[in-house]
């Protein structure tokens, strides 16, 4: 049987592959605790994804749940929220929240909590112990892989025919917080060591991590050891049920110093680390809640690591941000964190209290979810029905697509066969989304145009001694790929091709005189 799976399509564009065809996961994470009871999940979380036109939820698995007492298993929770997931037409993304989530061990059992001899923790510079249990400590780091490969081996048991489980993240956000490194007994025993022989092979350099590294020296060390860490509970697991893992990243962000974030994840400047110490993982994911959601998806997107986000802010930038990530960065999954409050009043969300959002350097305005219900819901939908003509363009320079990166931002200019396209962007406004939109040039004189919160306008090549006008502009929709014209606008309409807040798609053909 044909698990899903990671592979290259037609483009050579890595793919989520599900019963042999193209699946882009139009998702959504929920909150960490829903999922801990299934009646809960039942009253206040399936109902809520009604008519958003999701395909898969992005949910945690936890260990101190799954395996409370040593060596005994209980895998009713997983059963039923996968039932669940069947019943409500939804794929799921499992979150493995195993040793670390949040640069904490706030998850693993109870009878590992207490061990702390056995299981021993990281340590500040001071000596003094932390929340987390060091990557240092084998005995955990086994005990976790051995309890992820049963619950792989028991969703390849229970889940294999129907496939309602398509990826696994390996952890939540790992590292040191607060500290450059770990400072245990066996950290400061390794970090003495000479370095891997396969970093040296393949960054050429040498010595010990100081020498090797200089002033990253401390979170090469760490992420070294995470991901050796992760590499062995991921290849432990896949081993068992062979799915496409990833694992994800707390930003490097403001104030930026050693500890402000956690120190060893996947960071964009420890993917190299990443890569060679974990190839059991197909990405490495962000989470995104910052002003500059666009610039994160262009730092972590790339030929050797699928742009995959597994949460990212629920604002009405959202559709914008998802707009941009399938079209300009082919992603393979979009989700905003929290995504059953979306149906929610505005005003009855709980928001994180400030000096947490303070502390965790994210925008107050991404909890703001005015509008990302109907403007999210419309922007899946669409995508979904795109998805033949997406999969033919994408890739190639026929399908371009944008977003507006910042305040400065005022719009861009795209080049295309016989003619040039310039996107303006709408001023910025509260609970809107963003200027963004997908391009796609099906003829030399006719274009497919998706947008919101922008106008479109038409150029002959530099030097033409000609002008470009509309011949004609439909508005219209796309159903499972085929065209469903409504109107035609060859009167004033035409004067601007404008896009609003909800996203819309025109066919244009163009001519020159």
């Amino acid at each position: 049987m044909l698990h899903p799976h990671i592979a290259p399509d037609s483009h050579g564009i890595p793919t989520l592959y599900v019963n042999g065809r193209p699946f882009f996961l139009y998702s959504g994470e929920i909150h960490n605790s829903a999922a801990s009871s299934l009646a809960y999940m039942e009253e206040h979380v399936w109902p809520n994804l009604e008519n958003l036109n999701m395909n898969a939820v992005i949910l945690p698995i936890f260990w101190e749940l799954l395996e409370p007492a040593e060596g005994q298993f209980d895998f009713k929770l997983t059963d039923g929220l996968i039932t669940q997931a069947r019943r409500h037409e939804k794929k799921l993304v499992l979150l493995w929240f195993g040793l670390w989530k949040n640069a904490e061990s706030m998850y693993v059992p109870q009878w590992m909590k207490k061990d702390t001899k056995t299981y021993f923790r990281a340590e500040t510079v001071r000596g003094e112990k932390t929340t987390t249990i060091s990557p240092f400590c084998k005995a955990a780091v086994e005990k976790d892989a051995y309890a992820f490969a049963a619950l792989m081996d028991h969703i390849r048991a229970f889940d294999e025919e129907e496939s309602t489980v398509l990826v696994i993240q390996v952890e939540n956000e790992i590292g040191i917080l607060g500290e450059a490194r770990d400072y245990c007994q066996a950290a400061q025993e390794e970090f003495a060591k000479e370095i891997p022989q396969i970093l040296k092979e393949n960054l050429h350099v040498e010595g010990s991590w100081k020498e090797a590294f200089g002033p990253e020296a401390e979170g090469t060390f760490m992420a070294w050891h995470f991901a050796a860490a992760v590499e062995r509970i991921a290849s432990a697991g896949k081993e068992k049920y062979n799915l496409p893992c990833y694992a994800n990243s707390w930003l490097k962000q403001y104030p930026w110093y050693p500890g402000s974030y956690p120190m060893g994840g996947p960071v964009p400047s420890m993917h190299k680390i990443w890569k060679l110490a974990a190839p059991s993982l197909f990405a490495l994911a962000p989470d995104i809640y910052v002003p500059y959601c666009a610039d994160v998806m262009d730092e972590y997107a790339g030929a050797e690591n699928p742009l995959f986000i597994p949460e990212i802010r629920k604002d009405a930038v959202a559709a914008s941000y998802c707009l941009y990530a399938f079209g300009a960065k082919n992603a393979v999954c979009f989700a905003p964190f929290g995504i059953e409050e979306l149906a929610l009043d505005p005003s009855q969300i709980p928001k994180p209290a400030p000096e947490v959002m303070t502390a965790l350097n994210i925008d107050p305005s991404a909890f703001d979810t005015r509008g990302s219900f109907e403007i999210l819901s419309e922007t899946y939908r669409l995508l979904k029905n795109l998805e033949p003509v997406y999969l033919e363009y994408r890739g190639t320079k026929h399908l371009k697509s944008f977003v507006r990166h910042g305040e400065n931002d005022y719009g861009t200019f795209l080049s295309f066969e016989d003619y040039d396209l310039q996107a303006a962007y709408a001023p910025r406004q509260s609970g809107k989304p963003l200027g963004a939109g997908i391009f796609i040039e099906t003829a030399k004189d006719t274009f497919f145009l998706i947008g919101l919160m922008c106008s479109a306008s038409f150029r002959v090549k530099p030097g033409e001694r000609s002008t470009a006008d509309i011949l004609r502009i439909e508005e219209g929709t796309f159903e499972k790929g085929e065209w469903r014209p409504g109107r035609v606008l060859n009167g004033d309409e035409k004067m601007t091709v404008r896009f609003g807040d909800k996203p819309a798609v025109y066919k244009v053909k163009l001519y020159k005189f």
